[in-house]
């Protein structure tokens, strides 16, 4: 490795993992002068996943120049890495030779998930790349419901009779040709007659024991299998409650058709987490790489959603106006009580949400949680209803506007704590998605609620 690219791979240890500008401006530099070799010296020590954020973080132009001079050296697991939405113009910018390479090198699950997005078209162009037994593989798991554990699951697997043992396992993985493995496997399945799998060998124990052991002896005590039609969001919550690295998926008739390692696993965990911070905002499924009328298609939505509820809102404060024009410190103060209940909202919501996604959040706690969310906006409430109760006495010099203020903020914060928690249990009963529509909901009643008790009360003892 040159001193250059030895350079080029440290960075402070605030841009850890992160290619940096010196980087990305050595690799531009290389495309400008068009040095092949330059540019496969300073690519090769790269992640994939490095050259996937790089290419997302170039402008099309230079993406383009850039694969082209890279040519043959485009290694399939890029394409796996790089972000959904650039995925038809890179392979687009492939010739078919390099896209053949690069895909056949790519095992069955990850090919499945570079396909199922791609226009028909380029479905076929991959499909043809493939060898035969790959192409079936693929279809077949295509042919699995969008999101099922057949389209996570890998087809690649290794498996062993019942009765074999620890020797017999190694001189089968020894004497099967290379490209016949998967290209990283932590388990052999232990499978009956039927391909019925009854159990796991980590590779760990499998060299730690005696040739003659029987591999039964072995197996793991914690064995979950995954039906194909599972959905993939309890696929994953199944790796993380009960600490999977792989786990085998089985048909309708409970025979071995796959496996699903924990990397698949938790990316679909991180890709359910991603969406829903963007759901809870409002923003969408885009990324960084979408045009404009792409993401103003999917914020204009929920934007005409708020202002729905921010109608909503203004017809409340229409239903005071006399008292409002009477006493100008209520148009001062009002936001405030609005602000800090719609605060208090989201931070319950948030709370909500996660929970409902990670089924910590179920029947059995809903009141106690609840419960616990409106005490906690009690308490708050009157903490806070302490301090804007002295700054209304402070700044209007009025002990009765104090009151006013601190009893709405009481209410309002209360309530938040109630709608932030009951809104997306809700939601999720009645098959909506929480992170979806419960920020709209829960905004529009802090927002109602606050300027009500608010304006209401102050027309009750003010005027």
């Amino acid at each position: 490795m040159s001193d250059q690219t030895a350079e080029l791979e440290t960075e402070t240890d605030d841009d850890a993992y992160v290619l940096g500008p010196k980087a990305i401006a050595a690799i531009l530099y290389a495309v400008d002068i068009d040095d092949a070799v330059k540019l496969t010296e300073l690519m090769d020590p790269l992640h994939p996943a490095d050259i996937a954020d790089l290419l997302e973080q170039i402008n099309a132009f230079d993406r383009s120049r850039l694969i082209r001079l890279y040519g043959r050296e485009f290694d399939g697991e890029i394409l796996s890495e790089l972000d959904e939405s650039l995925r038809e113009e890179v392979i687009g910018v492939l010739t078919p030779h390099v896209l053949t390479q690069a895909v056949r090198d790519m095992d069955s699950d990850d090919v499945v998930d570079l396909v199922e997005d791609l226009e028909d078209h380029q479905q076929e162009a991959i499909l043809e790349a493939l060898e035969d037994a790959d192409r079936v593989a693929v279809q077949q798991a295509l042919g699995y419901p969008e999101y099922s554990a057949g389209r996570l699951m890998q087809r690649e697997v290794v498996m062993a009779p019942e009765h074999w043992t620890v020797g017999q396992a190694i001189d089968h993985l020894r004497g099967t040709p290379e490209e016949e493995l998967p290209a990283q496997f932590y388990h052999i399945v232990i499978v009956d007659p039927r391909l019925h799998p009854i159990g796991n060998v980590t590779l760990g124990k499998l060299m730690r024991s005696k040739r003659e052991t029987r591999l039964l002896d072995i197996k793991e005590e914690t064995f979950q299998v995954i039906p194909a039609l599972q959905d993939e969001s309890d696929v994953a919550y199944a790796f993380n409650q009960y600490h999977l690295i792989s786990a085998p998926v089985v048909d309708d008739e409970d025979r071995l058709i796959g496996v699903i390692t924990i990397d698949d696993a938790m990316a679909v965990l991180d890709e359910e987490h991603e969406e829903d911070i963007l759901r809870l905002a409002g923003v969408g499924e885009g990324s960084l790489s979408d045009r404009v009328i792409e993401t103003t298609k999917q914020r204009l939505p929920w934007l005409a959603v708020n202002l729905v509820t921010a109608i909503a809102a203004s017809l409340v404060i229409a239903q005071f106006e006399m008292a409002i024009a009477q006493i100008v410190a209520l148009a001062v103060l009002m936001p405030i009580v609005a602000s800090m209940g719609g605060n208090a909202g989201t931070q319950s919501l948030t709370v909500a949400v996660r929970a409902i996604a990670t089924k910590d959040l179920t029947g059995a706690n809903v009141w106690r949680v609840i419960r616990r969310e409106v005490l906690v906006g009690l308490v708050n409430g009157l903490i806070f209803a302490v301090v804007m109760g002295i700054v209304g006495v402070i700044w209007f010099g009025s002990p009765a506007l104090g009151y006013v203020i601190a009893a709405a903020m009481v209410i309002n914060l209360v309530v938040a704590g109630l709608a932030g928690t009951a809104i997306p249990v809700v939601l999720e009963r009645v098959g909506v998605d929480p992170a979806l529509a419960s920020g709209a909901f829960v905004t529009t009643v802090t927002d109602v609620v606050g300027f009500f008790a608010f304006l209401g009360l102050a027309a009750l003892v003010l005027l």
